[in-house]
């Protein structure tokens, strides 16, 4: 009898640890899809940024009638930026994040007139102003968020800026092979900049993407 009551619990025993184990790797996916989730919706949003940028500076440059479509669904985007980090630092917040994002958006239109233009005096004082603006939202993010380090954030747009600059020239002096490395390198550096935006996020309230029991 007590060989029989040995021998069940061993069964029972072995039945329950990959029970228990599964159980473990349920929790730790649900935890990953949390993270992961935002992550995606980071890189969606600051995809569309760049990538409604180049569509605005193709049109813009060429003259062409879907400029003003392409600037605003680019306005758009920043509003969309701005209600994503609204969910996690509240309305004032991401009505502020979208305030200095559509300056940022303008800044940039108004290089492009002044590129086009050959007005070299203008466009230098609104390279200057763009750059202004790029550490008024380093601040702004780095205030929000200990994770993100005011010095990383200015050195994400500043080089956020020479990329976009970059695409720019390249596409106003029809050079379609620097135009197309341009662009690339505006990519790749912008899902950089929002992995690091969402891994901040994360860091800074782990509670709210923990795996929780169901």
């Amino acid at each position: 009898m007590r060989a029989l009551l040995i021998a069940t619990l061993l069964v029972f025993g072995m039945q329950l640890v990959p029970i228990t184990a599964a159980a473990q790797a349920h929790h730790q996916v649900f935890e990953a899809s949390g993270s992961a989730k935002l992550n995606q919706d980071m890189r969606k949003l600051w995809s569309d940024h760049v990538i409604w940028t180049r569509e605005y500076i193709v049109a813009a440059v060429g003259d062409q009638p879907d400029t003003q479509s392409a600037a605003n669904r680019l306005m758009k985007n920043q509003e969309d930026i701005g209600a994503a980090v609204a969910t996690y630092y509240g309305k004032a917040a991401g009505d502020k994040l979208t305030t200095l994002l559509k300056e940022h958006i303008s800044i940039a239109v108004d290089i492009i007139k002044f590129a086009k233009a050959g007005d070299k005096t203008s466009q230098q004082r609104a390279d200057a102003k763009w750059h202004q603006n790029g550490e008024a939202i380093a601040d702004f993010l780095s205030q929000a968020n200990p994770n993100w380090p005011r010095a990383t954030l200015v050195q994400m747009m500043n080089a956020h800026l020479s990329t976009t600059t970059d695409e720019v020239v390249a596409r106003l002096t029809r050079n379609w092979a620097a135009d197309v490395r341009s662009f690339d390198a505006v990519y790749d550096h912008i899902l950089m900049m929002a992995d690091a935006l969402a891994d901040g996020i994360v860091k800074q309230f782990p509670a709210r993407f923990a795996a929780t029991p169901k």
